[in-house]
This record gives structure tokens, C-alpha cells and sequence, in this order.
């Protein structure tokens, strides 16, 4: 497996598996093929990861700015992360995840959150904080990763790409 930047025609593969990894998932509203090309569009989608096995697109993951109390502080918001149904559970989610922590490390960001299951986000170190807020969401299932210094406090809003969450 290969794990590399998203190019232009890797985009119509991008959606298929996107679209196939979060069907009939019950917290997904099948929305996230178009939060991916919203954000594309917009030109924040910060990091776009796809993992390739024989020349396939097997996953990938987006990573894009977030505002933290109304303010960019160079944070960013992992998801959506998406795996074609058959090649779950084989870490092909993990490499990609870790290899955009990796990369958001190496391009100065601050820090990252997520909106994810706790046992599985854990592992990659994030962690929850009650100083950090997205409304909506159980707060056991938000949270952050620190690239050093300390996280800062408030309420979340992520790119106008997924669909006026905040």
C-alpha cells in the first residue's frame, strides 16, 4: 500500500470510497463525498491523503482548518477518513491518519481535533478536553491532539464545507 497526496484523478475515487465506507454507517447522513468536494473547492482541504493498493484508491483522509473561539489559531479538524468497506480493519485507516498527524506536525499546525469514536482516535494520542467545545456533539466523542505548547479554550467551527456545522 501506498500512501500519497490526492491528485486530480484521483477525485471521482475519492467519492466512491468515501460514499461506500459511511453507507448505512448510523451517525453518517451520507453527506461526506460532498463535504470533501466542498471543502476541495473551497481550497481547504489542507491535507487530502489517499492510500492506493494496485494502483486503487483504497482510502483517504482530509484534513482542513478550524476556527477556535471565532479565531484562527492554526488548528485543524481531521475527517472525514475513508476506507472501501473490503479493506477495513487491515490499519488502512491508522496510516493514513497517522501519516497526516505526521504531516500537519512537520508543517508547524498547533494542533488537530477530531469527532470520532474514543477507543479508536486514543491511540493516535488525542484525548478529550472540556475546554474545547463543539456543539452537538457528546463530548466523550470530541477531541484534541496537541503538536506542543498548551490547547486553547472554546467553541469549535469547522470549514462552511460541512454543511454549517459549527
Amino acid at each position: 500500500m501506498l500512501i500519497r497526496a490526492e491528485q486530480e484523478r484521483d477525485r471521482d475515487a475519492i467519492a466512491e470510497v468515501t460514499a461506500r465506507a459511511f453507507a448505512g454507517v448510523e451517525h453518517s447522513d451520507g453527506s461526506e463525498p460532498a463535504i470533501v468536494a466542498a471543502l476541495r473547492a473551497a481550497g481547504a482541504l489542507s491535507v487530502s491523503l489517499v492510500a492506493v493498493d494496485r494502483d486503487e484508491v483504497i482510502g483517504h483522509l482530509a484534513l482542513s482548518p478550524v476556527g477556535i473561539g471565532g479565531e484562527d489559531r492554526g488548528w485543524f479538524g481531521l475527517g472525514p477518513v475513508s476506507v472501501r468497506p473490503d479493506c477495513q480493519g487491515a490499519g488502512v485507516g491508522s496510516a493514513l491518519i497517522r501519516r497526516g498527524l505526521d504531516l500537519l506536525r512537520k508543517q508547524g499546525a498547533a494542533g488537530c481535533v477530531v469527532l470520532g469514536h474514543p477507543a479508536y482516535y486514543r491511540r493516535f494520542g488525542f484525548e478529550t478536553d472540556s475546554a474545547l467545545r463543539y456543539e452537538g456533539a457528546p463530548p466523550e466523542y470530541f477531541m484534541r491532539i496537541t503538536f506542543g505548547g498548551s490547547a486553547p479554550a472554546g467553541r469549535v467551527e469547522y470549514h462552511p464545507g460541512f454543511g454549517g456545522t459549527s
